[in-house]
C-alpha cells in the first residue's frame, strides 16, 4: 500500500534536522563547559539529554523504520546515564548504599547500550565469525590495557569500599565490550553512511569519556571538571542526530558481507591490539603475579584467535570455492547438472565399466506448451513450473541416472541400460505430466516432447558427449514435429532431415520480400494464390482466401507445410505476415477498382499467433487499407484456435482493436484443436471454419455430419458465420447445405490460383438467377456446376487465422 510523502522523502530536507541537532549539541557543550554557574550547568546537561532520548523516540517514527527497539533502548540508557551523572557529585561523598546510588543508574545505562548495540549487529544479521574474531583480537588487547592500567589500579584503592573499587575496575570493562561492539559494527558495514558514522561518534565519545574517568580513577577520584562530561555531551548530540538522520533506517538492513580481507584500516586496529602483550611486557618491568597472569592470559587468547582467524579464512575459501564450482555446474533455479557438467559426466559413462550390452542414453526433453504458461501467467509462474517438473523428472528417473537442465525449458537425462531399459524410461517420463501440475497460481496441464540416442559403452567408437547430446537433441524435433507428448529414437536419417530444415531455412531468407522504394514488398520466390469461398446452393463468388506459395529456383514448389513451420520457429513468419497482409488488400483494392469483384467480395488473410503478440499490428493494417482505400469490412482475418488458448494481454488487445476497426475475424480449422463455447463468447470472433477433417467424411460417417451439425447450430446461436472449408463433392455440397452451412470452399470450385487466372475466371462467368441451386443434395457422382460471376448472397458477418496463407 503505498504510503504518503514523509519529510524523508526528500534527501536534503530530512537531513537537516539532524545537522540542526547536531550544531544545538555543540554549543550547549560549550556552555556546558564554561561552567557559568552550577544551576546553568545541570540544566544544560538536562536539555541535551531531553533532547537525545526525544529524537532517539522520534527518529525511527518520522523515518518509518521497522528496526525502533534498539533506539528505544539507546533512549533509555541516555535517561539513566544522565540520572547517574546527577547523582554522581552528591553520592562521591557519602557513604553506605548512599555511595552507590549513581553506580545504580550508571551500570543498568552500559548494560542497556550494549543491548542497543548487539540488536542493530542482530538485525543487520552482520554477527559473522570472521568479524567476531577480529573484533574478539581488539577487545582482548583492549581488555588487557583496560585490566592492567584501569581497573586493577581502581579496585586497589585503600580508602574506600571494596564495592565502590570494585564497580571502578568493572567499568573499563564495560568499555571493553563496547568496543568488541563497535567494531563488529565496523568490520560487518561496507558503507558509511551518515548516521553509521555517528553512531560510531558516539561510541568514541562514550568511550574517551570513560577512558577520561579512569584515569582519574586510578587516584580515587570520581568527580572531577566539567571537560570530563564534554564527550558525553558529544555523544548525546551525535546519538540524537543519528536518529534523525534519514539514513538510519539503513542500520536496520540486513547486509550480510563475504569474509574480509585485513585491509589497512582493519589492520590499524589489529595490530596495535596484538602488540600490547609486547608492549606491556616492555613498559612494566616490574610485573606482579596478576600482571603476569593478565598477559599471559591475553596473549595465548590472542594467538588462539588468530588460529581460529586463519582456520575460517581457510575454510570460508574452501567454502566459497565448493560454492563457486556448484554454481557453475549447476543450474540456479532447479538444482540440477546443468550443460556445463554434462559432457564431462556422458564422457566418463562412455568409458566406464558396464555389463555387456550395456549402451549410454540420453534423453533431450522439451516442454510442450511452456510458452503458453509464460505467456498467461509471467516467468514467475514460468520458474514455479520448472521447478515442479524438475521434481517430477527426479520422482521417476532411476537413482543412478542424471537429470540436468540445459535450458528455459530443456531437460536432459543420462542413464545406462539396454534399448527396452530406454524405452521404458521415455514412457514413465512421458507419463509423468499426464496427472496436472498443481502450481500456486492454476492447475497446469503440459507435455514433453523426448528425443533419444544412444551408444554402446567403450565400444572402442569415436563418438563424444556433444555427439550423442547432439543426435538426442535431433530426435527430440523429430518427435516435436509428430505432435506433444512422443519420443523418438534417433536414427541417422535424421541428420539429413536436420540439413535439410537448416537449408530450408536458409533459401528461405533468401526468398524474402524485398522492400522497393515506393515502399512495397516484392519476392522473386513468394507469392499469393487465391481459392473462391462461394455460397454453397447458388455457387455465387462471396470472397476468396489468400494463400502464400513459394517456388523455388531449383526443389521447384515446396509446400506451405513444410516453410511456414519453419518461418514461425525462426521468427520469419513475422515478416513474411506482413507481406502476405499487405499484398492481399492490395489485390483485393486492384480488383475491387477494375470491377472484377463487387464491393460485397471479401480477402481473408491468415494470421500467425507471432504476429497477433505485435501491438503495432492494427495500427499497420489501419494503414494499410487507408492507403487501398478498402473497406475494413471487407477483409477477414482468419486465427486459429490456440490464438485464443493461448492469448495474452497483447494478444487479446490486438484482436479488440482490429475488430474495432472494422475488419472481420474467423477461427480456422474448427473443431480440432480445443473446441470451447466459452472462448468463442470471450474474444471478438465473428465466424468459424469448420475443418476439411469433418467435410471429407459427410455423406460416408454419420458421426462427422452431427458435429458439422453442431457446430453450425452453435454458431448460428452465437450468431456467427460459418464457412466449410475442403469441400471437395457435390455429395458434400448438398449434406452442407441441408445442414445449413451458407458457404463453402474447396477444390469443388477450384484450386488455388494467381490473381490473374482469378479475376480473368470469375468476373466474366454469367450469373446465374438469385437463389438458383448449383447442385440438387445428395447426388453422389454429379459433376461440379461452374459458379455464377457475382455474389448472389452477401450476408457475411464473420471472421478466421493459421499461419499466413498456410492452406
Amino acid at each position: 500500500m503505498p504510503r504518503t510523502a514523509s519529510p524523508s522523502d526528500s534527501p536534503a530536507a530530512s537531513a537537516l534536522p539532524a545537522c540542526l541537532y547536531v550544531v544545538g549539541g555543540l554549543l550547549a557543550a560549550v556552555l556546558y563547559v564554561a561552567d557559568v554557574s552550577p544551576v546553568l550547568s545541570g540544566l544544560t546537561f538536562i536539555v541535551v539529554a531531553i533532547a537525545g532520548v526525544v529524537a532517539l523516540l522520534v527518529g525511527p517514527r518520522w523515518h518509518r523504520t521497522e528496526l525502533r527497539n534498539p533506539w528505544t533502548l539507546l533512549a533509555a540508557a541516555i535517561v539513566v546515564f544522565t540520572a547517574g551523572a546527577l547523582l554522581r557529585p552528591w553520592a562521591s561523598g557519602r557513604t553506605g548504599v548512599s555511595e552507590l546510588a549513581a553506580d545504580m543508574f550508571t551500570v543498568p545505562g552500559y548494560v542497556l547500550m550494549l543491548l542497543s548495540l548487539a540488536g542493530l549487529l542482530r538485525a543487520r544479521r552482520a554477527i559473522e565469525k570472521h568479524a567476531v574474531i577480529d573484533g574478539l583480537i581488539v577487545c582482548v588487547g583492549m581488555a588487557i590495557v583496560s585490566i592492567l592500567l584501569f581497573a586493577v589500579p581502581a579496585a586497589s584503592i585503600a580508602h574506600r569500599s571494596a564495592v565502590v573499587s570494585a564497580l571502578a575496575g568493572v567499568y573499563p570493562l564495560f568499555d571493553t565490550v563496547l568496543v568488541l561492539l563497535v567494531v563488529n559494527l565496523a568490520f560487518t558495514t561496507a558503507a558509511r553512511r551518515p548516521s553509521y558514522l555517528l553512531l560510531v561518534a558516539t561510541m568514541t565519545g562514550v568511550l574517551i569519556g570513560d577512558v577520561a574517568y579512569a584515569i582519574i580513577g586510578r587516584t580515587g577520584h570520581l568527580t572531577g571538571s566539567p571537560l570530563l562530561d564534554l564527550p558525553f555531551l558529544f555523544s548525546f548530540a551525535f546519538i540524537g542526530a543519528a536518529a534523525l538522520h534519514p539514513s538510519m533506517v539503513e542500520l536496520g538492513r540486513a547486509t550480510p558481507l563475504p569474509v574480509q580481507a585485513w585491509s589497512w584500516p582493519r589492520l590499524l586496529l589489529i595490530v596495535p591490539a596484538l602488540a600490547v602483550p609486547f608492549l606491556l611486557t616492555v613498559l612494566l618491568p616490574d610485573k606482579n603475579p596478576v600482571q603476569r597472569v593478565v598477559i599471559a592470559v591475553g596473549g595465548v587468547a590472542m594467538v588462539v584467535l588468530l588460529l581460529g582467524r586463519a582456520v575460517s579464512a581457510v575454510s570460508a575459501y574452501a567454502a566459497a570455492q565448493h560454492r563457486y564450482q556448484h554454481q557453475a555446474t549447476h543450474d540456479a533455479l532447479t538444482q540440477l547438472p546443468n550443460r556445463t557438467m554434462l559432457p564431462e559426466h556422458v564422457g566418463r559413462l562412455l568409458h566406464a565399466p558396464a555389463p555387456p550390452g550395456a549402451m549410454v542414453w540420453v534423453f533431450y526433453l522439451d516442454l510442450d506448451g511452456f510458452k503458453r504458461v509464460n505467456d498467461s501467467w509471467g516467468h514467475a509462474a514460468g520458474d514455479q513450473l520448472i521447478v515442479e517438473v524438475a521434481r517430477r523428472l527426479r520422482t521417476v528417473v532411476p537413482g543412478p541416472a542424471t537429470v540436468a537442465r540445459v535450458g528455459g525449458d530443456e531437460f536432459v537425462m543420462v542413464d545406462v541400460g539396454s534399448r527396452d531399459d530406454a524405452v521404458a524410461l521415455a514412457e514413465r517420463v512421458l507419463d509423468c505430466f499426464g496427472a496436472p501440475l498443481s502450481m500456486p497460481f492454476a492447475q497446469v496441464v503440459i507435455s514433453a516432447s523426448v528425443g533419444i540416442a544412444g551408444r554402446p559403452v567403450d565400444a572402442g567408437t569415436e563418438v563424444t558427449a556433444d555427439d550423442l547430446m547432439r543426435e538426442a537433441d535431433t530426435a527430440m524435433y523429430q518427435a516435436k514435429s509428430e505432435g506433444p507428448g512422443k519420443w523418438t529414437m534417433f536414427d541417422s536419417s535424421m541428420h539429413q532431415r536436420v540439413r535439410e530444415r537448416v537449408d530450408i531455412e536458409v533459401d528461405l531468407r533468401k526468398a524474402l520480400p524485398a522492400e522497393t522504394p515506393d515502399g512495397s514488398a516484392v519476392s522473386p520466390q513468394l507469392h499469393l494464390a487465391y481459392q473462391p469461398i462461394v455460397e454453397l446452393r447458388t455457387g455465387g463468388l462471396l470472397g476468396a482466401e489468400a494463400l502464400i506459395r513459394w517456388n523455388h529456383p531449383t526443389r521447384g514448389a515446396i509446400p506451405p507445410g513444410v516453410f511456414i513451420p519453419i518461418a514461425e520457429d525462426t521468427g520469419l513468419i513475422a515478416k513474411i505476415g506482413r507481406w502476405v497482409l499487405r499484398e492481399s488488400v492490395r489485390q483485393l483494392a486492384d480488383w475491387r477498382h477494375t470491377d472484377a469483384v463487387g464491393d460485397d467480395f471479401w480477402m481473408s488473410v491468415n494470421v500467425s499467433p507471432r504476429q497477433l503478440r505485435d501491438p503495432y499490428l492494427p495500427d499497420v493494417l489501419a494503414s494499410t487499407l487507408t492507403e487501398y482505400g478498402v473497406p475494413p469490412d471487407v477483409v477477414v482475418l482468419e486465427i486459429t484456435e490456440s490464438v485464443m488458448i493461448d492469448a495474452s494481454a497483447v494478444t487479446d488487445e490486438v484482436l479488440r482493436q482490429m475488430r474495432e476497426i472494422g475488419v472481420r475475424i474467423v477461427v480456422d480449422d474448427f473443431g480440432t484443436g480445443y473446441s470451447a463455447l466459452g472462448y468463442l463468447r470471450r474474444h471478438p470472433v465473428t465466424g468459424v471454419k469448420i475443418d476439411r477433417s469433418f467435410v471429407r467424411g459427410l455423406g460416408v460417417n454419420a458421426q462427422d455430419e452431427e458435429i458439422v451439425r453442431a457446430v453450425t447450430a452453435m454458431s448460428s446461436a452465437l450468431g456467427l458465420t460459418v464457412v466449410a472449408e475442403g469441400v471437395e463433392t457435390t455429395t458434400q455440397q448438398g449434406v452442407l447445405a441441408e445442414l445449413g452451412v451458407v458457404m463453402g470452399q474447396g477444390l469443388l470450385w477450384g484450386a488455388p490460383i494467381g490473381p490473374a487466372r482469378f479475376g480473368e475466371r470469375w468476373s466474366t462467368l454469367p450469373a446465374l438467377p438469385p437463389g438458383s441451386p448449383v447442385v440438387p443434395s445428395r447426388s453422389p457422382g454429379q459433376p461440379a456446376t461452374v459458379p455464377s460471376g457475382p455474389p448472389t448472397a452477401a450476408a457475411w458477418r464473420g471472421p478466421v487465422q493459421d499461419g499466413p496463407g498456410a492452406s
